[in-house]
């Protein structure tokens, strides 16, 4: 199925996103620093079932940019905006790493509108300075920049030797492309995103989380011991599974084992 393009005005301005296929709509948020490039294998794995809606946050991908620090919380409102303008009254959401906050966040704050929540890959922090610590690795040496403080491309060569815990499992050139065009694409924004998964309150999110939730994560991923955690602390129904050979950015990586696990979760609700 071909994939449409939009623009829809918002309260942040106009955002950008891409839809696919015919059904009941899910509406899927990306990792900080790309954007919906990164979920196009995934909504056509999903559009022979679903309507799938990925959306470049503001600041993001062909999103317009803002110049104030964004929430987890305007994201999904931004999300909820989207749906408004695309005229899809409710939806499951889905997303990936950050996206998986605004996925929580969604069934938290907006669960007249929320069917279901999918959380790939969901980090999780105990505090905010946690939180703090394990990110600022990344605004030191693992994403480069100019003098300015301007994005710099990375190579596969780069993201293997010097940041694999961030990459596939195995990265191809157009995974690597498609990242270092939206790394451009956001620019001196780039830190927005990841600055609002800091001050998320995602613990708490999850005790408050009032719609059925699936957990897929991958057999590499860095929270995998702790899955268990979450499913305890999760209100039911939710239920886990595990992605085997996959790590970070898997919703590029693994679209089909992902797309067969939502669409048979969604079809039991």
């Amino acid at each position: 199925m071909a994939v449409t393009r939009h623009l829809v005005n918002t309260r942040f301005g106009q955002v950008h996103c891409r839809a696919v296929g015919k059904g009941s709509p899910i509406v899927l948020s990306h990792i900080n620093q790309q954007s919906s490039a990164l979920m196009i294998e995934l909504i056509q794995a999903l559009a022979p079932h679903h309507r799938a809606i990925a959306i470049d946050y503001p600041s993001h991908g062909m999103s317009d940019p803002i110049e104030n620090q964004p929430t987890i919380e305007d994201y999904a409102d931004c999300v909820i905006d989207v749906m408004d303008g695309l005229g899809v009254e409710t939806a499951a959401a889905l997303g990936e790493a950050t996206g998986a906050a605004v996925a929580v966040e969604l069934g938290v704050a907006h669960n007249d509108r929320i069917d279901a929540a999918i959380l790939v890959n969901c980090p999780f922090y105990r505090n905010r300075q946690q939180a703090h610590d394990v990110h600022a690795e990344l605004k030191a040496d693992l994403r480069p920049s100019d003098n300015s403080g301007f994005p710099l491309t990375r190579t596969l060569e780069f993201m293997r030797d010097v940041d694999p815990a961030h990459a596939p499992l195995h990265p191809d050139q157009s995974w690597m492309d498609r990242i270092n065009r939206a790394q451009i694409e956001v620019g001196r924004n780039r830190w927005q995103a990841l600055d609002a998964l800091n001050a998320y309150d995602i613990s708490g999110g999850f005790d408050r989380l009032m719609v059925p939730t699936l957990i897929l994560m991958a057999d590499h991923f860095h929270y995998i011991d702790i899955l268990d955690d979450y499913l305890k602390q999760i209100p039911p129904p939710v239920s886990g599974k595990i992605i085997e050979n996959a790590r970070f950015g898997m919703t590029w990586e693994k679209p089909t084992e992902i797309s067969a696990h939502v669409v048979a979760f969604l079809g039991r609700l």
